[in-house]
């Protein structure tokens, strides 16, 4: 399974589902991994924990579905909905298990008995199925119910998008992106992979203004080679070797060949981080803290990476200066406040200065005068010389 999916269904909207159980479908995946995944260990986010894990934050998933039976989910997937004219069930049935590793990535919870959380693990998922499978396609109607789902998720709470797919560019879809910005919602989204066939282009909807657009890398922080370079590219994360829950049971699912579906939600998550930890950001602003704190490239930025790997804990606690490039960790200007002692001390430093202006003289003086006295010089005035 890839990273970047596209659909292949007929699209009629879905009314909204009614409080169902949980649906049991999907993979049920592997035993459960005893050590810490290498993405979790790179990325650290626990480190920023002692400030917010990222609670009273909703993150929509755009994707294939997310299960909310997983022991990683559990209590933290919201009621959703479905679109692409597929069964209503709140978006949690997920048939191929990708929205379902998304999310761990996102939002797992800590504490399962396994050394494996997500990034934001108090942070809650607002599932919005729109894909069946992983199949690629050119679907041309599939970028219109992304852009409805976008709306709806949107105008359901959502503070972040995460879009772990890549579609068609057209103006319904571009227009639902500038709806959620307008609206203060953090969109994410893949920077795309490479297929067989395909050429570095900018991929949709991460190449749309204001998308944060994410490239994957690998363990020793080195570009994926199937991760998607051009300008479009903001930010990178871990993209290979990939794990995550699977939907059915309490197995987990491994992505070895990862993309940048698995880097686009570790991102998610930091943004997660962010919004509960500077509620008062714009989705510019989300995006302008979590470049400046990535880990950058030599040369700054790169269209491999664009800024470098994100750091949530340089992303929510970085005070960040109020000029237009400020320097990292850059702290704002000093605010004046009145001292009502002010006046003491600028007369004690002048008769400091005075001071040391004294004993410098004297300093100075004291060798003239002895030389002066070993010569019988005498203070008074000189003696004109007899004349002849």
């Amino acid at each position: 399974m890839r990273g970047a999916l596209v659909a292949l269904l007929a699209i009629t909207a879905a009314p909204p589902a009614t409080a169902t159980a949980a649906p049991r479908c999907g993979p049920t995946g592997g035993p459960a991994p005893t050590e810490q995944p290498w993405p979790l260990r790179r990325l650290d986010p626990a480190a920023a924990w002692r400030l917010t894990q990222g609670a009273g934050v909703t993150v929509a998933v755009i994707d294939s579905g997310v299960s909310a039976t997983h022991p990683l989910l559990r209590g933290r997937v919201l009621a959703g909905r479905d679109f692409n004219g597929l069964p209503a069930h709140q978006g949690q049935c997920d048939e191929v298990g990708h929205g379902t590793v998304v999310a761990g990535i996102i939002a797992g919870r800590v504490g399962e008995s396994t050394p494996y959380s997500g990034v934001a693990p108090a942070a809650r998922i607002l599932p919005v199925r729109v894909l069946r499978d992983n199949r690629r396609t050119t679907d041309e109607a599939l970028p219109g119910q992304i852009a409805q789902a976008i709306r709806w998720a949107t105008d359901n709470g959502a503070q972040v998008i995460n879009l772990s797919l890549v579609t068609l560019p057209r103006p319904e879809l571009a227009d639902a992106v500038e709806y959620a910005l307008r609206r203060q919602v953090v969109v994410v989204a893949a920077a795309g992979n490479r297929g067989e066939q395909q050429q570095d282009q900018p991929a949709y909807p991460a190449s749309y203004p204001g998308v944060i657009a994410v490239a994957g890398v690998d363990e020793q922080g080195g570009h994926v080679d199937t991760s998607v370079s051009g300008d479009h590219v903001d930010i990178a994360a871990p993209g290979l070797n990939i794990l995550g829950p699977a939907p059915q049971g309490g197995g987990y699912l491994a992505e070895p060949q990862g993309g940048t579906s698995f880097a686009a939600a570790y991102v998610s998550g930091v943004a997660a981080l962010v919004r509960a930890a500077h509620p008062d950001l714009t989705p510019a602003e989300v995006s302008r803290r979590l470049t400046r704190t990535a880990d950058n490239p030599p040369e700054g930025r790169n269209a491999q990476v664009g800024y470098g790997v994100v750091n949530p804990y340089r992303a929510v606690t970085s005070v960040l200066g109020t000029r237009s490039d400020p320097p990292l960790g850059a702290l704002p200007a000093p605010v004046p406040t009145d001292d009502p002692l002010a006046g003491h001390r600028v007369v004690a430093i002048w008769a400091a200065v005075v001071g040391v202006l004294l004993a410098g003289v004297l300093l100075t003086v004291k060798p003239v005068l002895a030389r002066g006295r070993r010569r019988g010089w005498r203070p008074g005035r000189r003696q004109a010389p007899a004349e002849s």
